[in-house]
């Protein structure tokens, strides 16, 4: 049966290098699982989650005109586990500081006020940037 991008399939794990692991898939084809694609957490060394012939089931990213298969085991996880592709609500992409503008208000009054408040936080960021600027480094004596 031939793959295509976007199939779950199981294969064994082959061989652990630094950067991934290399996984055999039926048919005798090879591919790779990168080290960023073995879990959804941080992986600082790919021999905690993984063992030589262990079984995976791994996902098809993409396979190349020489032969070369990207795999990722996260992403073959189940969809609850699987917290990269959870659906976000929108709002939680919303400044909390946003959350207290007053949405019976105008669009124009709104913007305004938040034209306000974000000059204040650059005057704000500005003045902390100078203050730390100016106590810092090199300082010449007198004559030089």
């Amino acid at each position: 049966m031939p793959f295509e991008v976007g199939d779950v399939v199981e294969g064994t794990v082959l061989n652990i290098t630094d950067f991934g692991a290399f996984i055999q898939l039926p048919e005798g084809k090879t591919g790779l699982v990168h080290i960023s694609e073995v879990a959804n957490t941080y992986v600082k060394d790919i021999r905690e989650h993984l063992k030589e012939h262990d079984k995976v089931k791994v996902k098809i990213l993409s396979m190349d005109a020489n032969g070369r298969i990207s795999l990722s085991i996260k992403k073959a996880l189940p969809k609850n586990n699987n917290n990269n592709n959870k659906e976000r609500d929108p709002k939680d992409f919303v400044w909390q500081s946003n959350r207290n503008y007053n949405t019976n208000s105008s669009f124009e009054e709104r913007l305004l006020k938040f034209l306000k408040d974000s000059d204040e936080r650059q005057q704000q960021l500005r003045k902390n940037f100078d203050s730390k600027r100016r106590n810092t480094g090199y300082r010449r004596s007198n004559g030089y």
